[in-house]
């Protein structure tokens, strides 16, 4: 066990008129993605993440929101850990402090996590033991992208798109002149103590946000044990306000996080920093067909030491220094189309790494400009088309294995198609077709040494082409008496898939590698072959009891996928499949419910990965609201992994080290004011 804790211490690419052409005479093919809300609008009646001309319910893939309940209910120190009931939605599991979301099999640099449409700007992509700084107690709300939907975000969203929804920069005026939220929570095994304040004001034409919190947890207990050096700490807070004028609006928010967490398996623990700055505005020209432009952008500065708790000392420290920046038209009717959204996105990022960071990787420098066109085309009363297109220009420096300064320049294009049938009132069937182009990221490019955090011994490939999936997806959703379904099928075929493959030899940190060697990294290089992953994802709810006093409801979900290369090996780190049942009461003083789910073993492994076995566990929760007089104010007991299983997370590059947390039982308290 850890007995020490820690002190706290563009020139842009240009996107050539030829490319741009494509794209927009393209926009006949993309699922359109994106919202810029109305400045007068309720928050709570859109999703922000899926489409800004076209109401969620009425694309064709299907978006998951995860409300301000579940998130608190959740209780964990990620995004991942908030998305854990989400079908098709797992965690990396490497550390408390740094559990990225993994989504359809796809993870780090095809999964992008935002924060209100804005780039987290980190660097988890580069380390599975790199946290992402966006904590669940800051979020109103949480939204999972997968499919076709993602092209709006970018090439690095190819498999999907983690969106954190708050208020820190208000896009509408509060309906009351206050209103707070304060929470506190205690948890058995990490002896966890969290606590969240959030604050909301209107001053006339201005809107006035701002939140903060806190969480420390000790090692976490597993069956028949402690595992070690699995701590972490967390605090941020924000602050940020919005003036409203007429039909629009002008705000900013200044936001900061710090997070400290050991690495389970390992001796060093992570000291995380944040600063960061977010602005949004939106305007309402309104002339002619041109109705909305939204602008949003943001930048930050990002840094994290990895320390020896002996001495304290710093050994790696990453940096990054980010920006990114959108613009959006919104436009009305015109021609076939019932509405159409065209925009340009520019991302710029810095980063660096000093200390035995640098034998992992030298600096590197990622410029992107971007042009995304979608609309929405009614073909009949019954039959929507939603369609569009992206065309990106990325160009990245730095400096592999070999010691010469290289630099590669990509155009990705991206396209696709999806239909809407409303089949009756209560039946929507969706089919989405779609091509997308990801450029390598800095660290399949360019990874040249010994990274501690994984315990591997990484090379980049400065030679790799862009990949390229084409894939399908189909979509069914029922609601009508007190039942509601949703699936999805899908595949996708990889061509020049990149992935981080074992080797199956150990190295030293010189690079001396060997089979059967007793040296502690694990070899790992980026190869790149054609693959195909399919999958499918379900999750229902059907109402056993309805009557003035709550709803008794059973639900279930499942979510299988399964991945395999070209050659016949088996994609590596690929989640198993999922199937869960529980039952949920929801009353107006009493709530709760449970679920059942079992973890299917991983059988299907990568080359030089070892299997993980199934497992079940058994979460459960009760909430009452005690004062009638009162009664925003709640008691929530949850439970988690209560039949006490041992655990192993198969996506995890740790997994044979590292036991996942055993039985806990947490105490919430909850107050709007």
């Amino acid at each position: 066990m850890l007995s020490i804790r820690p002190s706290r211490a563009f020139k842009l690419s240009r996107i050539s008129a030829g490319r741009l052409s494509v794209c927009l005479i393209s926009a006949l093919l993309l699922d359109a993605t994106a919202f810029a809300a109305d400045p007068g609008s309720p928050m709570d009646t859109v999703i922000v993440s899926a489409s800004p001309i076209t109401p969620e319910d009425k694309l064709a893939t299907i978006v998951e929101t995860v409300d301000r309940d579940e998130i608190l209910r959740a209780g964990g120190a990620n995004l991942a850990d908030a998305l854990a009931n989400t079908p098709g939605v797992t965690g990396s599991g490497f550390a408390s402090g740094a559990s990225r979301p993994v989504i359809r099999g796809f993870d780090a640099n095809r999964v992008r996590t935002l924060e209100d449409g804005i780039g987290s700007f980190d660097v988890a992509d580069v380390g599975p033991d790199h946290g992402v700084p966006i904590d669940p107690l800051s979020a109103q709300r949480i939204e999972v992208v997968r499919g076709a939907a993602t092209l709006r975000y970018g090439s690095q969203a190819i498999g999907g798109v983690v969106n954190a929804i708050n208020n820190r920069v208000p896009t509408r005026l509060p309906d009351e002149p206050f209103n707070a939220e304060f929470t506190g929570m205690y948890g058995t095994n990490a002896d966890t103590r969290q606590g969240s304040a959030m604050l909301d004001a209107r001053l006339g034409d201005f809107a006035l946000h701002a939140d903060g919190f806190k969480r420390n947890t000790d090692d976490y207990d597993i069956p028949g044990g402690t595992m070690s050096n699995s701590f972490s700490e967390g605090d941020g807070y924000s602050l940020g306000g919005s003036y409203f004028f007429d039909k629009n609006r002008v705000g900013a928010a200044l936001i900061h996080y710090d997070s400290t967490y050991g690495i389970p398996g390992e001796d060093t623990f992570i000291d995380m920093k944040q600063t960061k700055e977010l602005l949004r505005a939106s305007f309402a020209p309104d002339i002619g067909v041109f109705q909305t432009l939204n602008i949003d952008g943001g930048h930050a500065d990002y840094e994290h030491s990895e320390i020896d708790p002996e001495t304290g000392e710093a050994l790696a420290t990453f940096k990054d220094n980010e920006w990114d920046a959108r613009a959006e038209g919104l436009l009305g009717a015109f021609g076939p189309f019932s509405a159409a959204a065209v925009g340009v996105q520019f991302q710029n990022r810095d980063f660096s790494a000093l200390g035995e960071g640098e034998n992992y990787l030298l600096p590197t420098t990622t410029k992107t400009a971007a042009a995304f066109v979608f609309a929405d085309a009614p073909l009949s009363e019954k039959l929507h088309l939603h369609a569009g297109a992206r065309v990106e220009s990325v160009d990245i420096d730095g400096t592999p294995a070999s010691d010469i300064a290289t630099s590669r320049s990509f155009t990705p294009l991206s396209a696709s198609a999806g239909l809407l049938f409303d089949a009756s009132d209560a039946v929507r069937l969706g089919f989405t077709l779609a091509s997308s182009e990801r450029a390598p990221a800095q660290t399949e490019l360019f990874a040249r040494g010994p990274h501690d955090g994984p315990a591997t011994f990484e090379t980049g490939d400065p030679t790799l082409r862009a990949e390229r999936a084409n894939s399908l997806e189909a979509t069914f959703r029922y609601d009508s008496s007190g039942v509601r379904f949703e699936g999805a099928l899908w595949g996708a075929k990889f061509d020049d898939f990149i992935f981080g493959s074992l080797t199956g030899r150990t190295c030293d940190e010189d690079g001396i590698c060997a089979v059967d060697g007793d040296a502690e990294l694990k070899e790992l290089v980026y190869l790149q072959q054609g693959a195909k992953f399919w999958g499918a994802e379900t999750k229902a709810t059907f109402d056993l009891v309805q009557n003035a006093s709550g709803t008794l409801s059973v639900l279930g979900l499942a979510d299988y996928v399964r991945a395999k290369l070209d050659d016949g090996e088996n994609v590596p780190r690929i989640t198993p499949y999922h199937v869960g049942a529980g039952l949920n009461w929801a009353g107006a003083t009493v709530g709760g419910g449970f679920l059942l789910k079992y973890s299917g073993r991983q059988d299907n492994v990568g080359f030089a990965e070892t299997e993980t076995a199934g497992f079940v566990s058994l979460d459960a929760d009760a909430s009452w609201r005690p004062f009638r007089d009162a009664a925003n104010v709640e008691f929530v007991l949850v439970g988690k992994n209560l039949t006490d299983t041992t655990q192993r997370n198969a996506v995890a590059l740790n997994k044979d080290e590292v036991i996942l947390p055993g039985r806990e039982v947490r105490l919430m308290v909850r107050a709007n004011l």
